[in-house]
């Protein structure tokens, strides 16, 4: 115990020795106002690659805030594609719809036509016998037993067209 205490007591005279002659020993030799305990600080903490410098701080804003924009692109460019897909759907559906409708038209203007009635756009040199003039929005027709005939000329030649 003694020899503990002992021990304990020359390492604190070594020390409270040694300590004057280390602060000297770091006096600079231009120094004119005798030795300091630090001379210069070389600190890198502002340096672009460290964590707290400004410019890390700056770099790591703007990778988050460019992550989260591009996020934002790609979820607003996911909702345009799929708009332009339901509408594309929704255009095939009206193209269906309007064929259809077509369709069925060209149904009932063939069963209101008479049995063995020409069909439409077909051209004759002559009309069938019977026929009736009758105008509709200006133009002048030919009724033949339900059929309807417009004049036409093909090259010098007076023709009848189907309507």
């Amino acid at each position: 115990m003694a020899r503990t205490r002992s021990r304990r007591i020359v390492k604190t005279l070594v020390v409270a020795a040694a300590l004057p002659w280390l602060y000297l020993g770091d006096a600079p030799p231009d120094a004119a106002s005798g030795p300091a305990l630090v001379r210069q600080a070389h600190a890198v903490v502002g340096a672009p690659l460290t964590p707290v410098s400004a410019a890390g701080v700056a770099r790591r804003t703007t990778r988050r805030v460019v992550a989260a924009e591009s996020a934002e692109a790609a979820a607003t460019a996911q909702q345009q594609a799929a708009t332009a897909q339901q509408q594309q759907a929704t255009a095939q559906q009206q193209a269906a719809t309007a064929q259809q409708q077509a369709a069925t038209a060209q149904q009932q203007a063939a069963a209101a036509r008479p049995a063995g009635a020409p069909p439409a756009g077909t051209v004759v040199g002559a009309l069938p016998a019977g026929c009736k003039p009758e105008t509709k929005g200006g133009v002048e027709f030919q009724n033949c037993g339900g059929v309807y005939y417009r004049a036409a000329f093909q090259g010098n030649n007076l023709v009848y067209v189907v309507q």
